[in-house]
């Protein structure tokens, strides 16, 4: 793995040009928030099913870091140090397991170095067992045998991450993010081999105890399947974020603006034409115009006694002295129109009272 100073020199000198990038690109996505509101939204259903999927590929990820599902060191079941002698490794190993396999049969002959068993402890006991072709004096040859398995979770996990992004799962939310997801799965898949690759095989070789030793192949299974999880879990956020226009949001383009005012007025031109045709009829019929017309008087008879009451006149007179909030009450009285209307289109009314201009 990579030490502590590494990791310290690193920070040191790319965080100075990360962090300043990444604070401006936060305040841009808010900027654009703000600019662009847009209202709070549910889940779309879309959205659910790629979640589903980022849950379940990190749940698997998690799950293979734990110890039953890794391969077993015969170094720490016998709690044995790398200078132990074969015969004696495997005699304690058959204790411990109560009998040999197949497979501990042909890994005993290829334990019988030191190098040998310092690359069992940095590439694992599946590559020292079964590569045909690996030797110790070429310590590059156990690299390449084990580059397949090391891509393959990296594989899988670029595939889910594409199946959570496509068009046909996610629609638009997801595609959004289809370049990072890909970018972040190559830049998991190229770490892994680097850290692989460029490790110190011979490291442990200083150690003079068992509790010293690195185990850098299982180390590296459970960084691995982490760094797997942490990625599907901040896509899983990028997807949530946006689909419920929490952040990065995205404005209209001027031709869906065009398209929904449009669709705005047709819906309302429908309204009006549907209240003149009602118009129409009510004033031909005689008795409908009858009944109109005793109405409107009844309700203008009403409407002068309420405004001839004391309360009604005080109260008038109260909005004229500025006691009253009018414009409050405006906008409130606006709210329960667009209640009733059902159309939530009607224009909101100013500080001044008046309705603004387009």
């Amino acid at each position: 793995m990579v030490s502590t100073a590494t990791l310290k020199t690193l920070c040191f000198t790319v965080g100075p040009l990360l962090v300043p990038k990444i604070i401006t690109w936060y305040r841009t996505q808010k900027v654009k928030t703000l600019v662009a509101p847009a209202p709070v939204q549910p889940v779309p259903r879309p959205v659910i099913s790629s979640l589903n999927i980022l849950f379940i590929c990190a749940l698997i990820a998690l799950i293979s870091t734990l110890p039953y599902f890794s391969p077993e060191n015969i170094f720490t079941i016998t709690s044995s140090r790398l200078q132990t002698p074969n015969d004696v490794l495997f005699a304690r190993l058959s204790l411990a397991r109560g009998e040999l396999t197949e497979n501990d049969n042909t890994l005993r002959p290829k334990l019988a170095s030191l190098d040998s068993r310092l690359l069992y402890l940095t590439y694992g006991p599946d590559v020292v067992t079964h590569c045909p072709f690996c030797i110790s004096d070429e310590p590059f040859t156990y690299f390449y045998y084990a580059l397949p398995s090391i891509l393959f979770p990296h594989l899988l996990h670029t595939f889910a991450l594409g199946l959570a992004t496509s068009s046909t799962i996610a629609g638009t939310y997801g595609n959004r993010w289809r370049s990072l997801a890909a970018m972040a799965s190559i830049i998991l898949a190229i770490s892994d081999c680097y850290l692989m690759g460029s490790y110190d095989w011979k490291a442990n070789a200083r150690a003079h105890r068992p509790e010293e030793y690195v185990y850098f192949y299982w180390r590296m299974r459970v960084f691995r399947g982490l760094c797997i999880a942490v990625a599907d879990a901040f896509l899983a956020g990028l997807l949530w974020l946006s689909s419920t226009n929490r952040m990065f949001v995205i404005p209209p383009s001027a031709a869906e603006r065009m398209e929904t005012a449009m669709r705005v007025l047709e819906n309302a031109r429908g309204k009006l034409s549907a209240v003149g045709i009602v118009r129409n009829a009510v004033v031909r019929d005689e008795g409908l115009r009858r009944k109109t017309e005793a109405y409107w008087r009844t309700e203008g008879e009403i409407t002068g006694q309420i405004m001839a009451e004391r309360e009604v006149v005080e109260g008038v007179r109260n909005a004229l002295d500025g006691r009253i909030q009018v414009v409050s009450l405006e906008a409130e009285a606006t709210k329960y129109a667009e209640g009733i209307m059902g159309s939530g289109h009607m224009p909101q009314v100013g500080q001044n009272g008046r309705v603004p201009s387009p």
